[in-house]
């Protein structure tokens, strides 16, 4: 079972790392040699690690709590969205809005704007407004959208993250650690685990890499949907 899952994962490229000028001393445990200038991550410590995070994320989903998927890197986009609406979660893949946790109430007030914005033809002021008017409006509504639809029926904080680039989303690796707010997360070569309760060493660029792991993580929940 775990050699079918390490070769599923050297066949998405789980293992290639940063370059090895970029490496952060701190993931140095899951790594293995280097291969012309490339740290390897070792994939057995990913496989061990992914294990601990499952069980924390559908032990998370069976008690009824809320998790929030983020990735808004180009590659992890369309992955965290699938995966956050597979399992009846909560998703930001466009932009990480800073205070979207510790300053929630700002968040839920874009959200009526954005609900209003989304009912503008049955506002009593839609008839007055000019074409310019209007084209501003779909304009606002649109980049609204895109950052808080996979948020706008979240009404308090998470109880837990899962991140695709603990590097990258640094900001909400810092809002989850000002609220005490569990986080799993892909870390690759150039970030530090140690800011992780659940750090899963992996590729994070690599598209196929981000699928197959965050795939792992909405399989751990399949059971526990249908019962």
């Amino acid at each position: 079972m775990v050699n079918n899952l390490i070769k599923e994962l050297v066949e998405a490229g789980v293992h290639y790392g940063h370059q090895t000028k970029k490496w952060h001393p701190k993931m140095k445990p899951y790594l293995m040699k280097d291969k012309a200038g490339i740290y390897i991550i070792n994939l057995e410590e990913t496989v061990r690690l992914l294990d601990s995070a499952t069980d924390f994320f559908s032990d998370q989903v069976g008690k009824g709590k809320k998790i929030l998927f983020v990735g808004c890197k180009h590659q992890a986009q369309e992955a965290v969205k699938e995966a956050a609406e597979a399992t009846g979660q909560f998703y930001v893949n466009h932009r990480w809005l800073g205070g979207t946790m510790t300053n929630l109430a700002t968040i839920r007030k874009s959200v009526e704007r954005l609900s209003y914005l989304e009912n503008i033809e049955k506002q009593p002021e839609y008839k007055s407004m000019s074409k310019k008017e209007l084209a501003s409006l779909n304009r606002e509504r649109t980049k609204l959208f895109r950052n808080l639809n996979g948020i706008r029926k979240m009404e308090k904080a998470p109880d837990a993250l899962v991140i695709v680039d603990s590097a990258k989303e640094s900001i909400a690796v810092a809002e989850a650690k000002r609220l005490k707010i569990p986080v799993i997360a892909l870390v690759d070569t150039n970030a530090d685990p140690t800011n992780i309760e659940y750090p899963i060493p992996a590729n994070d660029d690599g598209m196929r890499s981000i699928r197959i792991i965050l795939q792992n993580i909405v399989d751990s929940v399949t059971p526990a949907k249908k019962d």
